[in-house]
């Protein structure tokens, strides 16, 4: 028995080595050996692959990091079952200094933004004056966890009053062949930006690994590409209900495993091969700015939801705003709609003005252990509130359709908890 671990090399160098595997009874010590020869990078010139390149290009990954683009672009970019990286986060960063994606470019698309910024910015001090009245910091809560806690409650409100198009980064961990496929459909993508963001990501990608990325495609599948991405990318539903759950999974075969739910203690997941029981559908209402969280679980499906003001703006940020700011962001609101509505700009670029805390129309679809996953991990008091509500929500449908089936959700009233300020990445002194 041996096991090897070679991280040094290239993607496409490491993709090599295993696909040889399949077709060498050779040891990869002896492909090392090839790869240290040719040097790195040039290992996979030396091979003419006879066979489905695809499955090689599983083999190597790389990570891309993003910056400059629009919360949009970013949704764009993670608007993948096997997307993995990280974004930054308007729940724990101050936005206020960040620049903003204006696509128009004209005087009242400006305003539009600006408006919405200088809301954010000159509210946030109020806000949080107000969350420290309202939760004052307890006997024995350290002080700097305390207020770490204040502000990023704080952004947890006034999120819901940033702008689409204001700018983010993010990173993207992938393997070679699935960064081909992503980047197959974001070059017809309804938004310029992120079309023109797939084809400067192709470039890098190709500069680096010309073997992995020089794919030519037909007219007929580009064409096929094209119209799946102007039709169906974004999913709207204008009579979304607020709530509602449907599943196919038959309680009389969910019960032959009711020792699974019984012994199984918190924070353990369900065994995988469950969802072949069947599939769990929710659709509901939530502001996108947490979208953006319920869109990081990967294992199911999630529709990309297009930003309108049709369905309203969250109720959870206007009651958490003091008196006079709630007052101030109610006529801000209603300006602003009639201004977005003013622009007559097609649907898709409208998002860029339209702020995060306006309902989207939700619809994702689970296998039963992913069910179970995201309902409890997202009812938990460090959640969004407001993305928190809807697992409630969800783990109220799942106990009515199956009341036997044991669950581990947080169902505490409150949703403050200092130890938010414990939630950082903080350099070692």
């Amino acid at each position: 028995m041996k096991v090897f671990l070679y991280d040094e090399f290239n993607p496409q160098d490491i993709a090599m080595m295993q696909a040889l595997y399949s077709r060498s009874p050779e040891s990869v010590t002896k492909h090392v050996e090839k790869v240290r020869q040719t040097g790195s990078g040039k290992f996979m010139e030396r091979f003419y692959v006879g066979y489905g390149h695809a499955s090689i290009a599983d083999c190597g990954s790389t990570t891309l990091f993003i910056e400059g683009v629009s919360m949009l672009a970013a949704k764009a970019i993670e608007d993948w079952p096997l997307f993995s990286g990280q974004e930054s986060s308007s729940r724990y960063i101050d936005y206020s200094k960040q620049t903003l994606g204006d696509p128009i470019g004209t005087l009242a698309s400006k305003k539009i933004l600006d408006s919405w910024m200088a809301f954010y910015i000159a509210s946030l001090p109020k806000v949080e004056e107000h969350l420290m009245a309202k939760y004052p910091r307890k006997d024995g809560e350290d002080e700097g966890v305390y207020k770490k806690a204040i502000k990023a409650r704080a952004f947890d409100i006034m999120r819901g009053f940033l702008p689409a198009g204001v700018h983010t980064q993010l990173s993207w961990h992938t393997n070679l062949r699935q960064a081909g496929d992503k980047l197959f459909l974001l070059k017809h993508h309804p938004l310029k930006e992120v079309r023109d963001l797939a084809e400067k990501i192709h470039a890098e990608l190709f500069a680096k690994y010309p073997h992995s990325f020089g794919h030519k495609f037909s007219d007929e599948q580009e064409n096929y590409r094209k119209y799946l991405q102007s039709k169906y990318n974004y999913f709207f539903n204008a009579d979304v209900p607020e709530f509602k759950m449907k599943t196919n999974i038959k309680t009389s075969e969910l019960n032959k495993y009711k020792d699974i739910f019984a012994k199984r203690p918190e924070k353990t997941g369900l065994p995988n091969f469950l969802a072949e029981l069947g599939n769990v559908t929710y659709d509901f209402l939530l502001d996108f700015g947490s979208f953006r969280d319920i869109q990081r679980h990967r294992n199911g499906v999630c529709r990309m939801p297009l930003l309108t003001t049709k369905l309203g703006f969250n109720e959870w940020y206007l009651a958490e705003l003091p008196e006079a700011v709630r007052k101030e962001a109610n006529g801000l609101i209603k300006e602003q709609k009639k201004a977005i509505v003013a622009l007559k700009t097609d649907k898709e670029t409208a998002q860029y003005y339209t702020a995060m805390g306006f309902n989207v129309s939700c619809r994702v679809t689970y296998g039963l252990p992913a069910a179970v996953y995201v309902m409890e991990l997202r009812s938990g008091r460090p959640v969004h509130p407001t993305l928190r509500k809807v697992a409630h929500k969800m783990h109220a449908a799942l106990k009515k359709a199956f009341p036997l089936m044991k669950t581990h959700p947080d169902l505490a009233l409150t949703d403050w908890d200092v130890k938010r300020g414990l939630q950082d990445i903080r350099e070692r002194k």
